[in-house]
Parts: structure tokens; C-alpha cells; sequence
């Protein structure tokens, strides 16, 4: 153990001293948080206080009524010369007040370019305020007859809202989870490549294999040094996300967004065979490369696959037997708890259980590896 320590105090040496590569791997813990929550303090912004929105209207003279409703709205008639504002148009018919009058259908034209994406937002606002109005004309005439509008809506549902303010928020902590797993792979991504295909570069691999150490203590080291990586990156993702997730005013959409103690243990406690596999596996897939610049290559293709699985898990779209594998399964689990369900504690064992199989395996490979001259000397 005293060997392996000093090979790990001296992988963390190399890599301190590089200490733009270092903090390479940590700004994605410390900015990810921050660049979400500035997201979504755009993104609750607009749900709550949706700005008004111009369209041309032609022959408002026939339709007062709507149109001071479609104001009230915030669906606005706007200067006709701006040419954005003739992307959508509303002409509202000469039958109109015939119709509205008889009782009859009366037509009213939209005329926009549904094919344009910056403009569907903004068609399907005026389709459901039309929608809208439709309806209460609708009963307005029913009681006019005498009518019930309650006739015509035979079923009445009511719906009974069991779920908590904590649990609502499982959506946007789905997608936080997902930023802090990624991270165990990212933080310590540039390390893994230092200590692997950059010692070979540098030839200063051959020279530590020929210290009095065992293959074994040398991959040992390495592993550990790239796992303390990743778990610091994890760590401060969910201290920054701790303190900048409370400034959010997720109340505004009717839910709350806490990470807890409890949390953030289980988050470090599960993370950390998620880190062993992610070093095991980056310094075995670096030392795979010929080169420095052709591990980067191979890694950022690697990262691919648990970014997808832990999307997959996060939007629950993946199906039952993938939440049983890494990532995913420790994924699940987590969602669970910040969302005050029952842990499935089989499904977290197991996929912890593959997870440090995996880790394992890679490090007997790297350990193969490393007793080839071809790898130790990149031919």
C-alpha cells in the first residue's frame, strides 16, 4: 500500500502541475450549474410572463370583440410596414358579424408558414386563444337558448394531484443528475490521457516500470489518482449546484428544487464505482491511442455511450432492462430518492456490482497491456 500511495502522490504531482489541463476538467463541475440555472431563470421567465405577441389583423372593424380579447391575451395588432409582423396574419371575414349574429360559424383566416420553426411557438399561442374564445362564444349561445353548456360536456374529470412540490421537480432534477454523473467522466478525462498517452510521449513511462514496482501497483495508482479526479469534480458540481439551484424561483412553476445532505452522500456514494469504471476505462481506452491527440479522440467517442444511457434514464425512455446496467441503474436510483419513492435497492446493487466488474476487467487489461513492449513504448 505504501508503494501504491507514493505512485498515487506522484500521479497527482504530474497532474497539479499542468494546471490548465487540471482546471480543463473542473470548469464543466463549477460552470455546468451556472449555465443551467441562467437557462432557467430565461426559460421560467417566459412561462410566467409570456411577452405579447404582434401579428397583423385585417378587418378589425368586424370583429371588435375578439380582437379586444385577443389583446387582453397579449395577442396584439402590430404596425402592418414591419415586415415580421406579416409572417402571421388573422383576417377575420366580411360574413363575420353576419355570421356571429345568426348564430352561425364565423370564418376566420390565419395565414402563416408553419415549416418556419422560429414561428410555430407563436402559431400555436394564437391557435389556442382562438380555441379559447371559440368556447365561450360557444356557451355564451347555449345559455342564450336556455341551454346548459355542461350538456354538452358529459364527463366532468377531476384530477387529484398526489404528488409533492419536491417530487414535481423530478424533471429538472432528472436532467441535474444527469450533469453530475457526466462529470465523474469528464474531471478526470485529462488525466487519464496525462497519465497514460502522455507518460508514453514523454517516455517517462518505460523509466517508472523500471522502479521496484509491480504492474499491478502502477495501474492501482493510476486508477485511484484519476477516480480522487473524478470524485473532486462530482464533489464541487453538487456544491455549486447546492447553492446555485436555491436562487431559481422554481416556485413560479409551482414546484422546488432542493439537494439535500442526504443527497449529495448518496450522490458521492454512488458515483464512486461509477468513477472507478469511467478511470479504468479512460486510461485503458488512452493507452489503446498512439498518440495524445488520438486518445482525446477515442475518449471524446467514449463519453457517447454513458451520456446516451444516462439520457435515456433521465427522460425514462430507455427500456427495463437497460436500467439494470452502469449509469443508468445508479441513475434510477437516484430519481427515485429526490423524488421520495422507495429506493430499488436490487437494481442499484446490481448495477453497481457491473459497474465495479467493468472497472475490474479494464484494470486486469491495463495490466496486460502494460507488459507489452508495444504499448509501453508506443509501436
Amino acid at each position: 500500500m505504501s508503494k501504491i500511495i507514493t505512485l498515487v502522490r506522484k500521479e497527482l504531482l504530474d497532474a497539479a502541475r499542468d494546471k490548465r489541463s487540471v482546471m480543463a476538467g473542473l470548469y464543466y463541475a463549477i460552470g455546468t450549474p451556472l449555465i443551467m440555472c441562467g437557462l432557467f431563470f430565461v426559460l421560467i421567465g417566459q412561462l410566467t410572463s409570456p411577452e405579447d405577441m404582434k401579428i397583423t389583423i385585417n378587418n378589425q372593424q368586424y370583429a371588435p370583440d375578439l380582437v379586444r380579447y385577443l389583446a387582453n391575451k397579449g395577442v396584439l395588432h402590430g404596425d402592418q410596414d414591419d415586415a415580421d409582423l406579416k409572417a402571421i396574419s388573422l383576417t377575420i371575414t366580411e360574413q363575420y358579424p353576419t355570421q356571429m349574429s345568426k348564430g352561425q360559424q364565423a370564418e376566420v383566416i390565419l395565414e402563416a408558414d408553419k415549416s418556419n420553426e422560429k414561428l410555430q411557438k407563436s402559431i400555436r399561442r394564437l391557435e389556442q386563444q382562438l380555441q379559447s374564445y371559440s368556447m365561450e362564444v360557444g356557451s355564451l349561445r347555449l345559455l342564450a337558448r336556455g341551454i346548459d353548456p355542461r350538456v354538452v360536456q358529459p364527463i366532468k374529470l377531476r384530477v387529484e394531484d398526489q404528488s409533492t412540490a419536491t417530487s414535481r421537480g423530478g424533471f429538472i432534477l432528472g436532467v441535474a443528475i444527469f450533469t453530475m454523473i457526466y462529470a465523474v467522466f469528464i474531471s478526470g478525462m485529462n488525466l487519464a490521457i496525462d497519465t497514460s498517452a502522455g507518460e508514453r510521449e514523454r517516455n517517462s513511462l518505460a523509466l517508472l516500470l523500471s522502479h521496484p514496482v509491480s504492474t499491478r501497483e502502477l495501474v492501482s495508482a493510476k486508477i485511484l489518482a484519476v477516480t480522487l479526479f473524478a470524485l473532486l469534480g462530482l464533489a464541487l458540481i453538487l456544491l455549486v449546484s447546492k447553492f446555485a439551484y436555491t436562487l431559481v424561483p422554481w416556485q413560479e412553476l409551482g414546484f422546488s428544487i432542493h439537494i439535500s445532505p442526504e443527497f449529495m452522500l448518496l450522490m458521492l456514494l454512488v458515483g464512486t464505482p461509477v468513477a472507478l469504471m469511467a478511470a479504468s476505462l479512460q486510461i485503458f481506452v488512452s493507452f489503446m491511442a498512439k498518440t495524445f491527440k488520438e486518445a482525446q479522440s477515442y475518449l471524446t467517442i467514449v463519453l457517447i455511450i454513458p451520456m446516451g444511457i444516462s439520457m435515456m434514464a433521465s427522460y425514462e425512455i430507455a427500456p427495463d432492462t437497460l436500467q439494470w446496467l452502469p449509469v443508468s441503474g445508479q441513475q434510477q436510483a437516484l430519481m427515485a430518492f429526490v423524488k421520495g419513492r422507495e429506493i430499488p435497492m436490487l437494481q442499484l446493487l446490481i448495477s453497481s456490482a457491473s459497474t465495479l466488474l467493468i472497472a475490474l476487467v479494464m484494470a486486469l487489461g491495463l495490466e496486460r497491456m502494460l507488459k507489452s513492449e508495444k504499448v509501453v513504448f508506443g509501436l
